[in-house]
């Protein structure tokens, strides 16, 4: 299929078909999993040209394989960016490209509310080696110009941020960056290009678990990053390759082709799911506070509703009772299962405090805006009767 004929199309249409050509793949209707480690060349001019960059052709599964190949081309073109590359994690992603593009001296400015691991890796991984993350409330747009000084190199967050769906406006933020040659790096993993696209209001790097809503099966790791094509290739042959190992297999690779057919599709479900149950929650006498972008009651409402396609499958709320409480809610949910993870067909909650926040001390969890009785949940693609149902019965005993 060409460019120019996919770029015209909807993103369903894209999602499934663009790259991959059957009729090139002997008819068949899925592109074939290429389980190769190596391959070969035809003649010895011919491995050195590859070597050296000059002849296209894959020398090592390291850098680079036919399915993995696809993935990035789709992923790229879905989320509007010059080039893709996947990974074997989320994890793999973020300190693939970061290990790339930074070195000792340099700093970066980061939301105050981040992943678990996200913030693990800034404090115990760059920081060890001499770069230096700064928090703010990437909220205030006027704090940055603030805290930006020679050193810093680039500005990194997450909209919808996990745990607590505090949003950053995007396109403000990327536009203070650019005027300053910094680099702009979002976590759209909440979102997916079917709901966000973070690139095209003006992000230099997009960064995904693909484990989660891109694949959307529960059945696979992997992670993937958009931007630049130069600067790509970069990380593929230096983070990737001699810093970190994240490869993603072949395999997995073929999975998330899969989830990518039904993303529209589950997106779509996931997000009027979640708005029902938020709007219940918030209803609900023993609810505190719901953080959920498509409540009119949410602090951005307008900024979600700017930047966001649809509010999303997670929501993030508070009870009066406070923590203990909490735990006997989810102790006592029947179909929400109790796991991390998020994007999955089947629905799951979480207590971050203790599970994807636990690296954060009490003390940074309540600086970064993560309180103690704050439960996530990640609305899954059963029936929204029998969600609100399990909901309702865990209230009783909290």
């Amino acid at each position: 299929m060409s460019e120019s004929k996919s770029s015209k199309q909807g993103f369903s249409t894209r999602a499934i078909h663009h790259a991959y050509d059957a009729y090139a793949g002997y008819g068949s209707l899925n592109p074939p999993v290429y389980m190769s480690s190596t391959y070969t060349f035809p003649t010895i001019a011919d491995g050195a040209a590859r070597f050296a960059g000059e002849q296209a052709g894959y020398v090592y599964s390291r850098v680079g394989n036919p399915t993995t190949v696809l993935l990035e081309e789709r992923l790229a073109n879905l989320e509007g960016g010059e080039a893709a590359l996947v990974t074997a994690s989320g994890q793999g992603a973020t300190t693939s490209l970061l290990w790339t593009l930074l070195q000792p001296g340099d700093e970066i400015i980061a939301d105050k509310t981040l992943y678990g691991c996200t913030y693990a890796y800034f404090h115990k991984g760059l920081e060890k080696f001499g770069v230096k993350v700064r928090h703010a409330d990437l909220t205030d747009t006027a704090v940055i110009e603030q805290m930006i000084s020679p050193a810093t190199r680039m500005i990194f967050f997450e909209s919808p941020a996990n745990p607590n769906m505090r949003l950053v406006d995007i396109a403000a933020v990327s536009a203070i960056a650019r005027k300053h040659n910094i680099w702009t790096v979002i976590d759209n993993t909440y979102c997916t290009p079917y709901l966000q696209r973070p690139i095209e209001l003006g992000a230099d790097f997009v960064i995904h678990s693909a484990t989660k809503y891109l694949g959307g099966h529960g059945d696979l790791l992997a992670g993937a990053i958009v931007g630049p094509k130069a600067i790509l290739d970069e990380v593929r042959g230096v983070g990737i390759k001699d810093l970190t190992g994240a490869v993603l297999s072949s395999q997995d690779a073929f999975l998330v082709l899969r989830g990518l057919k039904t993303l529209s599709l589950r997106m779509q479900r996931h997000s009027a799911s979640a708005q029902t149950l938020a709007e219940s929650l918030e209803a609900h006498p023993k609810v505190a506070v719901v953080h959920y972008p498509g409540l009119k009651s949410f602090r951005q409402y307008k900024l979600a509703q700017r930047q966001m396609a649809l509010p999303g499958g997670m929501i993030a709320f508070e009870l009066k009772a406070g923590m203990d409480a909490g735990i006997r809610f989810m102790d006592q949910l029947k179909l929400f299962t109790r796991a991390v993870s998020l994007g999955d067909a089947e629905s799951l909650a979480q207590h971050p405090a203790s599970m994807t926040h636990a690296v954060y001390s009490p003390e940074e969890r309540a600086a970064h805006g993560i309180s103690d009785g704050l439960i996530r949940l990640s609305v899954g693609l059963e029936d929204v009767e029998d969600l609100l149902g399990d909901l309702d019965q865990a209230l009783m005993s909290a």
